[in-house]
């Protein structure tokens, strides 16, 4: 991959666009066999039928890869770059570290598929200055042309079946500014405008009308704390009263703040906390618990929407 981008930086992102098993493997398989042979590191998260694939592939060396199913660990894909990526190439930093991350698949829902972008092209701010290479694959025949059209915006090096390719259409800070757009408005929805003195009132409305939802015990914890911690967010960093809303969408529980802050940080909940913090750690614990979160923020206006699965 010698590229001008790759001789600048030491981090690599390339694309693999495949068509089917065969040319899934042939992208694959010698990738993570290199990687081994120069003694790297390599992790792999994919969704569940092709990290069976690999696996068969990789025969006995699959026990010398970390392998990860996407469609649970990256499931909301805000927990992708601290949970999965980070959590990976933060514990071999001494050494390159190669990793094949596939975050968009065809049953991506439409609400997920924005943060699914918005998260491939923030990879390229993660990890710039690493020794890392991070391989995304992209199924061509299956995914919608808008995907595929994204992927070009946000690797700057495409592989397919005629070789490695630079994209020429690599613009990843305009993916994400593209994305950052108003969510759309629900039905009926339950608000709660919170200052300090109101925390405990907005565990007690969060908790009901998580149970209301039929949500068991221990995701009723999780909203609760969700909405605890986006409240205070709102409170302490956009010095503001928090708007909550909780609703019902499709087989998911909503629950959103809105406030006239500003989060200028796109990267922000989405970097690991480092050893000792104490503080921001909010939206961080948001994208570990909710099944997705969108954020929309401009001057004036911030709104953090996050799901649940009921």
């Amino acid at each position: 991959m010698a590229t001008v981008e790759a001789a600048a930086n030491p981090f690599v992102h390339p694309a693999l666009f495949y068509r089917g098993p065969r040319e899934y493997l042939a992208g694959t398989i010698p990738f993570i066999l290199d990687g081994l042979a120069l003694g790297e590191p390599v992790a792999v998260s994919v969704p569940g039928p092709n990290l069976d694939l690999i696996r068969g592939g990789l025969g006995d060396a699959a026990g010398e890869v970390l392998l990860l199913d996407m469609t649970e660990e990256g499931r909301n894909p805000g927990r992708i770059i601290p949970g999965v990526l980070r959590a990976f190439a933060d514990r071999h930093t001494g050494t390159r570290v190669r990793i094949i991350g596939e975050p968009i698949w065809p049953e991506r829902s439409e609400s997920e598929y924005p943060a699914c972008a918005a998260h491939e092209a923030l990879i390229n701010h993660a990890f710039a200055g690493r020794r890392v290479t991070i391989l995304c694959p992209y199924d061509v025949d299956r995914l919608k042309p808008l995907v595929l059209d994204d992927a070009l915006r946000t690797h700057p090096v495409v592989i397919d079946v005629s070789g490695e390719h630079e994209s020429g259409h690599y613009a990843p800070d305009e993916v994400i500014s593209g994305y950052n757009v108003p969510l759309p408005e629900p039905g009926e929805a339950f608000s709660l405008a919170v200052d300090l003195t109101g925390l405990k009132a907005l565990r007690v409305f969060a908790a009901e009308h998580a149970r209301l939802a039929g949500l068991g015990e221990d995701r009723v914890g999780d909203v609760v704390l969700v909405a605890s911690e986006l409240a205070a967010n709102s409170i302490v960093h956009a010095r503001d009263r928090a708007s909550i809303r909780i609703w019902r969408e499709d087989r998911h529980l909503v629950c959103e703040s809105a406030d006239h802050g500003h989060l200028a940080d796109p990267l922000a909940g989405k970097r690991p906390a480092r050893p000792g913090q104490l503080g921001g750690r909010g939206l961080l614990l948001v994208n570990q618990l909710a099944d997705l979160v969108r954020v929309y923020s401009v001057p004036g206006s911030t709104v953090i929407r996050a799901w649940f699965r009921r």
